[in-house]
């Protein structure tokens, strides 16, 4: 089982949301308060399992509907998702990925590990 990381910064608060091993598989954005980061992480475990995938490393890519996986490749040439709700906000983003592979092991471990992941604050 994965858990949700709630961790203050020197601006608000964030979450990073950790595979069964302790990787980093996602982070979400900065929010200025503890609840909205709960909300945050709400929507991450609601829209994650159900989301589309829209793969733009591709030319001429089919747009998906969101809630959905934005598959992209970054100024350095590696392989990143970002996570969007229904309302087309991003609520979570992932690292970057040398192999295209890696990256679909990415999506799906986010999948599998926001359904019934634990939330956990950080000292």
């Amino acid at each position: 089982m994965g858990k949700f990381v709630i961790r203050k910064t020197g601006t608000g608060v964030k979450f990073d949301l950790k595979a069964r091993n302790g990787e980093v598989i996602a982070t979400s954005e900065v929010y200025s308060s503890e609840d909205a980061c709960r909300n945050g992480i709400a929507s991450v475990v609601k829209n994650a399992p159900v989301a589309n995938v829209e793969d733009q490393t591709v030319e001429n890519f089919e747009t998906a509907k969101n809630p959905k996986f934005e598959l992209y490749t970054d100024k350095a040439g590696e392989f990143r998702f970002r996570l969007k709700a229904t309302n087309g906000q991003i609520i979570a983003v992932g690292e970057g990925y040398k192999a295209k592979a890696s990256l679909l092991n990415g999506v799906e471990s986010v999948r599998k590990n926001a359904v019934d992941a634990e939330i956990v604050e950080e000292e």
